[in-house]
C-alpha cells in the first residue's frame, strides 16, 4: 500500500504537502516572562473555571507568567464574564473577531504569547499541582530541547479518571526513540510545552489537521529539536459527547484525521509501517463504533463502522497475506 493508494481511497483532494503556518518573534519591546499559558476558548465557560483555577494556583506573578484567554468569537459574553470573575484582573482576555476554528485559535495563541516557554491549555482542560515547577524545571536542565512531554490523564465532563496516556518509557533516559510515537499518540495537548523559540523555528499547528495537529506538531518539533518526557500524570485532557474531540470522533472524523497524518508523514519521508498504521485505525474505528452503540448512537456507530469498511477495503485481507508470505518462502525453494 503506497500513498497515492491511501490519497486516492480515502483522502481525495488532500494536500499532503501542506507546510505549517509561519510563526514571527515576539516584537520588540514586549516583556519577555519565562512563561506563557495561553487558553484558546469557544463556548466553554462551564469549564473554563476550573481551568484557569488550575493555573492561578501555581502563579508566579505577572512578571514570570503571561495568562491569557483567547476566544474564538464565542456567541455568547459567558466566557469573558468567567474571566473577570475568577481571573480578577489576573488573567488577560482576547476576543478574536471572527470564528476560525480549533487550529487557528491555537495559532492564534502562539502568535499571541511572549513567554519563553507557551502552555496552550484547552479552555475545558486543567492541570496538576506543581505541573509548570517540574516543567520548568526539566528543561532548564536541558536547554537544548525543544519540547516538554507530560503525561496525561484522559477525563470526563465531570473530571473522573477514564484513562492515562501511555507511556513512553524509552524516552525517559538520554537515548529517545522516536519511532515509538508513530502509532500510540503520548502526546495529549495539556501535557505538552514548547519553546517559543521552536515554535518560530519549525512553525505552528497546521490547520489541516483539526484533530491531531498536536500530535503532528509534536513529532516535527520532537524530531527537530528533541524533548524533555517527564513520566508524571500532571495535566488533564477532558473529552465528552459535546466537545470538539467528542463531535469528531462521532463521525469517526477523528480517525480520518490520522490518515491525513500518516499521508503527511509518508510525503515527508518518514519510516513508517502503513498497513500496521491502518489496521490500528480499523480496530479503533470498530472499537468506536461499539462504544456508540452500547450508548445507542446508532448514527455515530454506523459512521465509525463505514469508516472501518473503508480502510478495511484497502488492505490486502489476512488470507492474501498468508498466501503472499507463502508464496514469498516457499518460489525461491521451487527456482533452485
Amino acid at each position: 500500500m503506497n500513498l497515492e493508494k491511501i490519497q486516492a481511497k480515502l483522502l481525495p483532494g488532500f494536500n499532503v504537502k501542506a507546510q505549517p503556518p509561519k510563526i514571527d518573534p515576539v516584537p520588540e519591546g514586549l516583556p519577555r516572562p519565562q512563561w506563557s499559558v495561553m487558553i484558546p476558548a469557544y463556548n466553554c465557560a462551564d469549564y473554563l473555571r476550573q481551568t484557569l483555577e488550575s493555573v492561578l494556583a501555581q502563579d508566579p506573578g505577572p512578571e514570570q507568567m503571561q495568562i491569557e484567554v483567547v476566544d474564538d468569537c464565542s456567541t455568547n459574553d459567558e466566557t469573558r464574564a468567567v474571566v473577570s470573575e475568577v481571573g480578577k484582573g489576573r488573567v488577560a482576555f482576547y476576543r478574536k473577531p471572527k470564528n476560525e476554528g480549533v487550529t487557528p485559535n491555537f495559532n492564534t495563541c502562539i502568535q499571541r504569547s511572549h513567554g519563553h516557554l507557551v502552555h496552550i491549555l484547552h479552555s475545558d482542560d486543567y492541570v496538576m499541582a506543581g505541573f509548570y515547577d517540574t516543567v520548568g524545571k526539566a528543561l532548564q536542565r536541558k536547554p537544548a530541547a525543544g519540547i516538554a512531554i507530560v503525561r496525561s490523564f484522559l477525563v470526563d465532563e465531570c473530571g473522573e479518571i477514564e484513562i492515562l496516556a501511555a507511556r513512553a518509557a524509552r524516552d525517559e533516559g538520554p537515548h529517545h526513540s522516536f519511532a515509538d510515537h508513530i502509532y500510540i499518540n503520548h502526546m495529549w495537548t495539556p501535557g505538552l510545552v514548547v519553546r517559543r523559540s521552536s515554535y518560530e523555528k519549525a512553525g505552528g499547528f497546521m490547520p489541516e489537521l483539526p484533530h491531531v495537529a498536536d500530535w503532528e506538531l509534536t513529532m516535527r518539533a520532537y524530531k527537530k529539536f528533541g524533548a524533555v518526557y517527564i513520566n508524571s500524570p500532571l495535566s488533564c485532557y477532558r473529552e465528552f459527547s459535546n466537545n470538539h474531540t467528542g463531535r469528531l470522533a462521532r463521525t469517526g472524523e477523528n480517525l480520518r484525521d490520522q490518515i491525513r497524518f500518516l499521508a503527511i508523514m509518508l510525503e515527508r519521508g518518514y519510516d513508517v509501517n502503513v498497513r500496521h498504521f491502518m489496521r490500528l485505525l480499523s480496530d479503533r474505528a470498530a472499537e468506536q463504533a461499539g462504544r456508540f452503540q452500547a450508548l445507542g448512537d446508532s448514527a455515530a456507530a454506523a459512521a465509525n463502522r463505514k469508516l472501518s469498511a473503508e480502510i478495511n477495503a484497502i488492505l490486502p485481507s489476512r488470507g492474501r497475506r498468508l498466501l503472499q508470505r507463502l508464496t514469498a518462502s516457499i518460489l525461491p525453494k521451487l527456482r533452485r
